[in-house]
């Protein structure tokens, strides 16, 4: 009867554990289907896809207005809520191109590298069971001042997964981590706002940047 009862337990524990990651974030991706009722989004953009630093670029759309841009962002994601949201916020949109930004929020954690890793290849394996071929644009974990404690463990995720990302011909990793760092290898304070996780203009001036050459203009 005991063993029954740690089992209905551990039952009861996953099933509400799922029920939380699925309902995680689920007022943001009706917001979004709210919004494209109302606004239709082009056909095949370019989707910029991530956490909280996609998110609050809001600006996005002005400055690559010529690719017609779309930004899907959520803010506080981690990777695996990027994964599971795939069918709301990616393949609807048969986007010709995705800019991604997911791990730093993965970092503070208690996971690993190698976890993080191991997280973003299950992402990268569900875009590419649904769009093989597609080319994706992963921008680099950044150095935030707020979390410079956690920077060797950045350093050591970002080495890993742009590794995993160099044997994917259809990905280019973006390295905006060591653009963003003083000559002493320290983050700069003068890239953020008020929290200093989140980027201001600057920050995301250097995004900018880094990101442009790699962006797909239309060919119809």
């Amino acid at each position: 009867m005991k063993k029954q009862l740690f089992s209905l337990a551990l039952l009861f524990i996953a099933v509400t554990s799922f029920a939380q990651t699925q309902h995680r974030y689920w007022d943001d991706i009706q917001t979004i289907k709210k919004f494209d009722k109302l606004y239709s989004p082009p056909a095949n953009p370019i989707l910029f896809v991530g956490s909280s630093s996609i998110r609050k670029w809001d600006y996005v759309q002005r400055a690559f207005g010529e690719y017609d841009v779309m930004n899907r962002g959520i803010g506080g994601a981690i990777t695996d809520d990027i994964t599971f949201y795939l069918n709301d916020i990616v393949f609807p949109y048969k986007p010709r191109q995705i800019v991604l930004f997911v791990g730093e929020n993965d970092v503070p954690s208690a996971s690993t590298p190698d976890s993080i890793l191991a997280k973003t290849k299950r992402l990268f394996s569900a875009i590419r069971t649904k769009l093989p071929g597609i080319p994706i644009v992963y921008i680099s974990i950044k150095p935030s001042p707020s979390r410079d404690k956690f920077m060797d463990k950045a350093k050591e995720t970002n080495k890993l997964i742009r590794q995993y990302l160099s044997t994917d011909k259809n990905t280019v990793f973006v390295d905006v981590y060591s653009l963003m760092l003083t000559p002493e290898g320290k983050s700069r304070p003068e890239l953020f706002g008020s929290d200093m996780l989140h980027m201001n203009k600057a920050g995301y001036a250097i995004w900018e940047k880094a990101v442009r050459p790699y962006l797909l203009k239309r060919t119809d």
